[in-house]
Parts: structure tokens; C-alpha cells; sequence
């Protein structure tokens, strides 16, 4: 009885391998009506028989202003145990306001970081404060709301590691990421 399972198991495996379609030959047709076979692979290569596209080659090199933002930086830096934004970091809150509002399609997450100090709790409510510091501050500046999203990290996903303070200052911050 053992053996007779055991070979059933086996031939519906081998079965559920099987397939009745040849993946290696199957022409694809293009919308001139040409036939595309692949000959290369997925690597990149020559495609036998292949019609030009129209599509316009993306240069991952080049600066896209969309995803990085501003280039005077994305970071404001809290002080221990606070979520008042300092005048130091004025001039990057400024700058991500002229670059939001440049193109109201844009759309912006301030990441709120904390310290290892303190706990987890603790952090996150910190961390949710400073994201929702800089935040209104850009929308002080005219900013939609609909354009900014307020995340707290708290102590989760540190810029530095180390127990120093120096270490510690620099992951006190709220991050403007850019979608």
C-alpha cells in the first residue's frame, strides 16, 4: 500500500511537469505582422527577424529631477528628544517647497528617524512628530497636502551605526523621499 501511494505521488508530479506547449519555438508577432523569435535570450541580444521600435532608450546615467529632488538635500536634523525644526535646516525646507511646487504632480514621503535611545514606542511617536514637523512646515510654505505623506521609521532604519553621538545626531532626521 506504502509503494502504491508512494508511485502515485510520483506519476502525478511527473504529470503536473508535463506540458503539451514548446516555450523554446513559439514565434511572437509583432503589430506589423513581422515574426519575432527569440534567438538571444533575455540577455539583451540580437532578436532574429526583429522590426525597430519606437521606444526611446532610457539613460539610467543621466540626473532625473523627479526621483531625487532638490539638490541642496533632502535631510533636516533634529536635536535629542525634539521635534522642532531648527533654522539651519530652514533652507532645505525651502528648497523641497520651490521643487513640490514647481509640478503639483509631485508626490513626497517625509521618513521621521529617531536615535537607539528610548523605546521602540517611544521612537516611533517621536519619529511620527518630526515627519509631521516638516511636513507642515512645507505646507506652510504652500505646499498641497495632498502632495506629502508623514511616516515614522523610529529607530528602525539608523543612517549610521554606532552608540556615539555624532552617530546618533545624524540619524535624528526626517527624510524627504520623492515618488
Amino acid at each position: 500500500m506504502k509503494n502504491l501511494m508512494w508511485a502515485l505521488s510520483l506519476t502525478a508530479v511527473l504529470a503536473g511537469c508535463a506540458s503539451g506547449v514548446k516555450l523554446d519555438d513559439v514565434p511572437v508577432v509583432d503589430k506589423s505582422g513581422a515574426g519575432v523569435t527569440q534567438s538571444a535570450g533575455a540577455e539583451g541580444g540580437s532578436t532574429a527577424g526583429a522590426t525597430k521600435s519606437g521606444v526611446t532608450p532610457v539613460d539610467l546615467s543621466a540626473s532625473n529631477s523627479v526621483a531625487t529632488g532638490p539638490n541642496s538635500g533632502r535631510i533636516v536634523y533634529f536635536d535629542y528628544d525634539s521635534y522642532a525644526v531648527k533654522a539651519d535646516d530652514q533652507a532645505v525646507i525651502e528648497a523641497n517647497a520651490r521643487y513640490l511646487k514647481a509640478d503639483k504632480t509631485r508626490h513626497a514621503v517625509v521618513e521621521g528617524h529617531t536615535d537607539d535611545r528610548g523605546g521602540r514606542e517611544y521612537n516611533l511617536a517621536l519619529g511620527q512628530k518630526r515627519s509631521e514637523a516638516v511636513r507642515r512646515a512645507l505646507g506652510l510654505l504652500g505646499v498641497a497636502d495632498g502632495q506629502l505623506e508623514a511616516v515614522s521609521f523610529g529607530k528602525e532604519k539608523p543612517a549610521v551605526q554606532g552608540s556615539d553621538e555624532a552617530a546618533m545626531a545624524k540619524n535624528r532626521r526626517a527624510e524627504i523621499s520623492y515618488r
